[in-house]
């Protein structure tokens, strides 16, 4: 795993991953030594194959794959003849995609690389709250008319008082079964679930302020966040600590590629203080 984490190391299977790239997954002719000639090799019929019967889900007749070689060779020729004119110069499309492509093989490096469980352990008590089950509560609940008072309320229903006779009656459901808070916050207004989950369980407590009016609340149980088991977790972990791990690279390569250029901007013109860290 030290190997995985040296930087020369990522660079180093980036560095194959674009070679493999562009030898195997380039979609126009290889580039030639003789800019007059146009070679289609093997490598390219066969690819021309496979997406055709990809798309197809049969192969392709002798006519339909001549027609498939002319156009190959015809797109050659337009994107050549494209270059030769500067029509890729100042082209956001072109430039955007190339940029893409960039950012797909630092990706993909990341997604290459295999730690060990411990790591991901590591890893994951890093952001806890992400691996958790989401609390949960259930309750009743009276909205109180304006001229109550909620704890001479509150008083009156837990002396055994009718929480029908109290209050005013709304639209808003009087009882709620095991609700996540954005269930809660939902239905009664952003806050609310925090305020329910400090109350205490078995009794009317108070008041809860919602986006309604005030409340008296009845907590019937609650049950709080819990860290799930790492087995049951694994995939999202290795998928954050990939993600992070190509962030990391993509800096580390920006980085690299910046020590190459002599920046210049406009006066009173900047970069962010991290980019040329």
């Amino acid at each position: 795993m030290k190997l995985l984490r040296e930087p020369l190391f990522h660079f180093f299977l980036l560095g194959v991953l674009i070679f493999a790239w562009f030898t195997v997954q380039d979609d126009g002719v290889p580039s030639q030594s003789d800019p007059s000639q146009i070679v289609i090799d093997a490598q390219d019929i066969e690819r021309l194959k496979a997406q055709f019967e990809g798309a197809r889900q049969r192969p392709p007749t002798d006519a339909e794959m001549q027609s498939l070689v002319n156009s190959l060779v015809e797109e050659e020729i337009l994107v050549r003849e494209a270059l030769a004119l500067g029509l890729d110069q100042g082209d956001g499309v072109v430039r955007m995609r190339l940029a893409q492509k960039m950012s797909f093989l630092t990706t993909s490096v990341a997604q290459s690389l295999q730690p060990d469980d411990a790591d991901l352990i590591a890893f994951m008590e890093q952001t806890p709250e992400a691996y958790q089950t989401a609390p949960r509560v259930s309750f009743r609940h009276v909205m109180l008319r304006p001229d109550e008072d909620p704890a001479a309320v509150a008083v009156t229903l837990n002396a055994g008082g009718n929480p029908n006779g109290i209050g005013t009656r709304s639209l808003l459901p009087e009882t709620l079964n095991q609700v996540v808070q954005t269930a809660v916050d939902g239905t009664f207004g952003r806050g609310v679930f925090d305020q329910i989950a400090v109350l205490p369980q078995g009794q009317w407590a108070g008041p809860v302020a919602s986006g309604y009016g005030t409340h008296l609340v009845f907590v019937e149980a609650f049950t709080p966040a819990r860290m799930l088991p790492f087995e049951e977790v694994r995939e999202d972990v290795l998928q954050n600590w990939r993600r992070d791990q190509a962030e990391a690279l993509t800096k580390a390569q920006m980085q690299a590629f910046r020590a190459n250029y002599d920046i210049q901007l406009p006066a009173g013109v900047s970069l962010p203080e991290d980019a040329a860290e």
